[in-house]
C-alpha cells in the first residue's frame, strides 16, 4: 500500500507552511499572496517513512492568474487526493469555516479516503479557534496546529503514524537499486520548456506547462529511472525550477524567492541541463545562468529545445533566411552558442523537442557519460607533460616583463576537477591563458562539459623573502623588556 499523506485546502490557509513543518525543510515558497503553489511539490518525511505531497488552493480564482493555469492546479490537486493514503484538510482557524471549506471537505467525505481536519494558525488563544464549526465538516475531531510556531506538530505527526499504521517489513528494506540516483536539473529563462522536458522524461503531466511565462514557481522533484544504450537501468532524480529571471528585473517576493530555490537547486544537482530557445537563441540572461553553474562547479549539458519548429519551419516555408538547409541552421547556431559560451568547454550541445520527444534520450545519456567523467583520475605524469607541451606550444603573454611558468601539477580533486599549480607568480596566469590551459585539458582527457579549478601556489618573491630575514634579524637586535626577563626562570644553583 502506498504511503502517501496530502495536504489540499483553499489557497492562503497555510498548507505550504505546514508542509515545510512537517518535511522539515523550506520547499515550498511560503507567502501571503495566495495561489503560490501551483504544482505538485513532494517530500520524503524520514521519520514516519511516507511522502508528503503540498498542493495548490482549491478553487483559487485569482485576477492575475489565467484560467487554464487554474484548471491545471486543480488537476493536479485531484491527482494527489487520487494519490494518497491519507489526506489533511487544512483550514484557517482564525477567519472561520467558510462556504468553500464547506464544499472541499464534502467532496473528500465522498472519496472513501482517511481525512484528517487541521485547523491551522492556532497561534493564539484557544477562545478565538472557532472549532464548533469545524465539528460541522463532519470530518471528525479537529486538530489545532501552528504550522507557523510548531504548536500542535507532535500530535499531528502522532496522528499521521497512527492512520498510516506501521511501515510493512516489505517496505523497510530498499526495493530500488542501491546505486544512487543521479541528480538533475533543468535551468534556464522562463518559458523555455523545462516543465514540458521533464513531463516528457516522466512520460506524464505531472507538471503544468502553459506558455504564460513564471508558471512553475517551485524547484520540484521528481525520481525516475531510465534504461541507458548499455541496456543498465539508472535512476535518477529531477529537479524542474522556476525560469531564472535576471536580478534586476524581478517584480515580485514571489520571483524573488523562485530564483532563489532555483539557485539551491543548482547547488544540489550532479549534472544541469541549460535550456535554450532553438528560435531565439542564447541571451544576455542564458549566459548569466550559464555562469551560475560554472561559479557551483557543475557540468553542463546544453539542450536546444523546440527544434520541432525548426525543423517545420524547413519542412514546409523552406526555412529561415539565410540558411540553407536544416543543418546549417544547426552548425551556426552551435557557433554562435559557444562563442556567446566560451566559458563552458566541450559541453555536450543536444537539440531535442519536448513536444515530439525527439532526441530527449540523449540528454540521460549525455548526464550518464558527463557523471562518469566526474570521477576520472588524471596521471600526475601525463598531466605535466601536457601542460609543458601547451606552453611550449603557446607561451603565455609576458605581464610587467616577466612570463607565468608552471613548474608542477597535480590533481587534488574531483566534482568538480581541481588541478594544483606550482607556479612562479600567481597574478601573472591571464584568463585568457587559464581558458586556454583548461581546453586542452578538457581535448587531452576527454572532460567535455566539466569545469576545471585551477589552485595556483606560488613562489615566495625575493623581495618578500628578504624582508622576512631583515625583520628576523632586527627583532634579534632588540633588548628583552624587564617584564618578559622578570618571567625567565632562574638558572639552577651549581
Amino acid at each position: 500500500m502506498s504511503r502517501i499523506v496530502a495536504i489540499v485546502g483553499r489557497p492562503n490557509v497555510g498548507k505550504s507552511r505546514l508542509f515545510n513543518r512537517l518535511a522539515r525543510k523550506r520547499i515550498s515558497i511560503v507567502h501571503d499572496q495566495p495561489g503560490i503553489t501551483r504544482d505538485v511539490i513532494s517530500a520524503e518525511v524520514a521519520d514516519g517513512s511516507y511522502t508528503l505531497l503540498d498542493t495548490g488552493g482549491l478553487g483559487y480564482r485569482g485576477e492575475d492568474t489565467p484560467a487554464a493555469l487554474t484548471r491545471a492546479s486543480e488537476q493536479q490537486v485531484e491527482f494527489a487526493i487520487a494519490a494518497a493514503s491519507l489526506i489533511l484538510l487544512v483550514v484557517d482557524g482564525l477567519s472561520g469555516i467558510t462556504a468553500l471549506d464547506e464544499r472541499i471537505a464534502a467532496r473528500l467525505r465522498s472519496g472513501r479516503k482517511p481525512v484528517r481536519l487541521v485547523v491551522n494558525k492556532a497561534d493564539f488563544d484557544d477562545e478565538r479557534i472557532a472549532l464548533d464549526e469545524a465539528y460541522r465538516l463532519g470530518l471528525g475531531e479537529p486538530l489545532r496546529v501552528s504550522a507557523e510556531h510548531g504548536r500542535g506538530e507532535a500530535e499531528l505527526r502522532a496522528a499521521i503514524a497512527e492512520a498510516l499504521g506501521p511501515v510493512p517489513a516489505e517496505d523497510v528494506e530498499p526495493t530500488r537499486s542501491p546505486q544512487a540516483p543521479l541528480c538533475v536539473c533543468f535551468i534556464g529563462r522562463p518559458n523555455v520548456g523545462k516543465s514540458s522536458l521533464s513531463n516528457r522524461l516522466l512520460q506524464s503531466d505531472r507538471l503544468i506547462v502553459s506558455d504564460v511565462p513564471g508558471t512553475t514557481r517551485d524547484a520540484i522533484e521528481l525520481p525516475f529511472d531510465f534504461v541507458g544504450r548499455d541496456g543498465r537501468t539508472y535512476p535518477f532524480r529531477l529537479i524542474d525550477t522556476a525560469g531564472i529571471k535576471a536580478a534586476t528585473k524581478l517584480a515580485s517576493p514571489v520571483e524573488y524567492f523562485s530564483r532563489l530555490r532555483s539557485l539551491d537547486a543548482i547547488k544540489n544537482t550532479d549534472v544541469v541541463f541549460l535550456v535554450l530557445d532553438a528560435l531565439e537563441g542564447v541571451t544576455q540572461q542564458d549566459k548569466a545562468i550559464a555562469g551560475e553553474a560554472i561559479k557551483e562547479g557543475k557540468p553542463i549539458v546544453l539542450v536546444v529545445n523546440k527544434w520541432d519548429l525548426v525543423q517545420q519551419a524547413f519542412r514546409e516555408r523552406g526555412g529561415f533566411e539565410p540558411y540553407k538547409s536544416e543543418r546549417d541552421y544547426r552548425e551556426k547556431y552551435e557557433k554562435a552558442l559557444f562563442d556567446r559560451l566560451f566559458f563552458t568547454p566541450g559541453s555536450p550541445v543536444i537539440f531535442v523537442s519536448a513536444l515530439n520527444g525527439y532526441e530527449v534520450d540523449r540528454m540521460l545519456n549525455a548526464a550518464v557519460k558527463l557523471n562518469r567523467t566526474l570521477d576520472k583520475k588524471i596521471p600526475t605524469a601525463r598531466l605535466n607533460q601536457l601542460l609543458g607541451y601547451l606552453a611550449e606550444r603557446n607561451p603565455p603573454a609576458a605581464v610587467a616583463g616577466r612570463r607565468f611558468r608552471i613548474y608542477y601539477a597535480t590533481q587534488t580533486g574531483t566534482r568538480p576537477f581541481r588541478i594544483r599549480l606550482f607556479c612562479n607568480r600567481e597574478e601573472k596566469l591571464t584568463e585568457q591563458y587559464r581558458r586556454y590551459l583548461e581546453a586542452g585539458l578538457v581535448d587531452e582527457f576527454d572532460l567535455k562539459g566539466c569545469p576545471i579549478y585551477f589552485e595556483l601556489v606560488g613562489k615566495v618573491r625575493d623581495e618578500e623573502r628578504l624582508a622576512r630575514i631583515a625583520g628576523a634579524a632586527e627583532a634579534a637586535k632588540r633588548p628583552v623588556p624587564k617584564w618578559k626577563r622578570a618571567e625567565r626562570p632562574a638558572p639552577p644553583e651549581q
